[in-house]
């Protein structure tokens, strides 16, 4: 394997394996939909009502996460359920499915998961399927522009791409620990 290729799959399977994931252990189903405020933007079953803030929902399937474009100032603070949501589709999905051949994965058409264990199943198989396109990866694929599916970034080189996912996965996943935290210390 690429030296460059091992450094950066490494920098996030450590941070997968020692750190975001074991967090997950044990997330129940209460916790994973949790709102630790009101207008906490979540995945909901279709035809549930959202907080005022949401003017859309993304999915296909029987849940649906909720949205606005423009985001609304100040962001909304979203339970586990959409951050996790966001991360198996809108960041590693999404990613996987163009960049890798895995599946398809859309914001606006995907079977978002209604439980703790359907998110974390989901979870598993696209970190699964980032990693090991990531792990395919040598130093001519790292400088090519990774192109016309990620818009304003078509132009960046694939290594770019990598160091933003991995960024994303870590940030996303210490939010969801976060939450854990608070949800432990009775802070709900």
């Amino acid at each position: 394997m690429d030296p460059l290729t091992r450094e950066l799959a490494e920098q996030l399977d450590f941070h997968w394996t020692h750190h975001a994931r074991p967090r997950l252990d044990g997330l129940t189903d209460e916790e994973y939909l949790w709102e630790p405020v009101p207008g906490t933007w979540s995945a909901r079953p279709r035809g549930a009502t959202p907080p005022a803030s949401v003017t859309a929902r993304a999915g296909g399937g029987d849940w649906l996460l909720d949205w606005a474009d423009p985001e609304p100032t100040p962001a909304p603070v979203t339970s586990i359920a959409w951050r996790l949501g966001h991360v198996v589709v809108g960041v590693l999905g999404s990613r996987a499915h163009s960049h890798f051949g895995g599946p398809p994965a859309d914001v606006l058409a995907w079977d978002y998961a209604g439980s703790a264990a359907g998110a974390l199943e989901q979870l598993d198989a696209a970190y699964a399927g980032w990693s090991a396109g990531v792990h395919g990866l040598d130093e001519a694929a790292l400088q090519r522009p990774v192109g016309p599916a990620e818009g304003p970034w078509a132009a960046a080189p694939m290594l770019t791409l990598v160091l933003h996912i991995n960024r994303e996965v870590i940030h996303h996943l210490a939010e969801v620990a976060l939450l854990r935290d608070l949800w432990a210390h009775g802070l709900c």
